[in-house]
C-alpha cells in the first residue's frame, strides 16, 4: 500500500462527525494546557511548554477539535539521535470524546505525516498501573503487527527521588509503513 496525500481535515473516522484532527498552532497552547489541567490523571506541564509544543513541535503533535473545542491532544517528537523513532510524550482526550478511538487516531495522524516518513518504531513511557495507556499502546502494536517491549526507564528512586512511580519505556516496532491505518496527513 502506498501512502496517499490527504489533509488533516480528511482524518475524521466518520465523515458525519464534527471531530477534526489537525496540527496545533501557537494560539492553541492555552487550550491544550487547559485540557491537560482538566484531566487530573495526567502530569501537568507549564503553559509555556504547551506553547512550545504547539509551535516548535507542531509537526509531531496533533489535536482534535469538536465544534471548535479542543477535545484531544498528543504531543511527541522525533529524538535527534533516533530519526526512526516517534516518542509520544503525552496523550489526552476529554471525557466527552472518549470511547471513539481518539487517542489512537491522534497518534496515527502524526505517524502518517511526511515528518515521520522514516519512523519505524513508536516509544513512550508508562507507569505500571496506567491501564488506559497500556491498552492504547497494545492496540497500536496490534494494528501495526509489531512487537511491544517494555523495560524500566525512569526509576522511582533513581530518577524521581521517590516522588513518582517508575516509568517503563515502551517500544513498538519495528513496523512497516504500509501497516499504518491512516494514509497520510498534511
Amino acid at each position: 500500500m502506498k501512502l496517499a496525500a490527504v489533509s488533516d481535515t480528511d482524518l475524521s473516522a466518520d465523515p458525519r462527525s464534527s471531530i477534526k484532527i489537525r496540527a496545533p498552532r501557537r494560539e492553541d497552547g492555552a487550550g491544550v494546557w487547559q485540557l491537560i489541567a482538566d484531566t487530573t490523571s495526567l502530569d501537568d506541564n507549564s503553559m509555556y511548554c504547551n506553547l512550545l509544543q504547539c509551535s516548535h513541535f507542531a509537526s509531531t503533535c496533533a489535536l482534535a477539535e469538536m465544534d471548535g473545542e479542543i477535545v484531544g491532544w498528543v504531543s511527541g517528537y522525533i529524538p535527534p539521535e533516533h530519526p526512526d523513532t516517534y516518542f509520544v510524550w503525552q496523550v489526552c482526550v476529554a471525557e466527552k470524546a472518549r470511547g471513539k478511538g481518539m487517542a489512537k487516531r491522534l497518534i496515527n495522524a502524526v505517524l502518517a505525516r511526511k515528518v515521520c516518513a522514516n519512523v519505524t518504531q513508536v516509544q513512550s513511557t508508562i507507569t505500571k498501573d496506567n491501564k488506559p495507556s497500556w491498552a492504547l499502546f497494545g492496540s497500536i502494536a496490534e494494528t501495526l503487527d509489531a512487537d511491544l517491549v517494555r523495560q524500566p526507564h525512569f526509576k522511582r528512586d533513581d530518577h524521581f527521588a521517590g516522588l513518582h512511580d517508575t516509568e517503563f519505556l515502551v517500544t513498538i516496532g519495528p513496523f512497516e509503513r504500509a501497516a499504518l491505518p491512516v494514509r497520510s496527513a498534511a
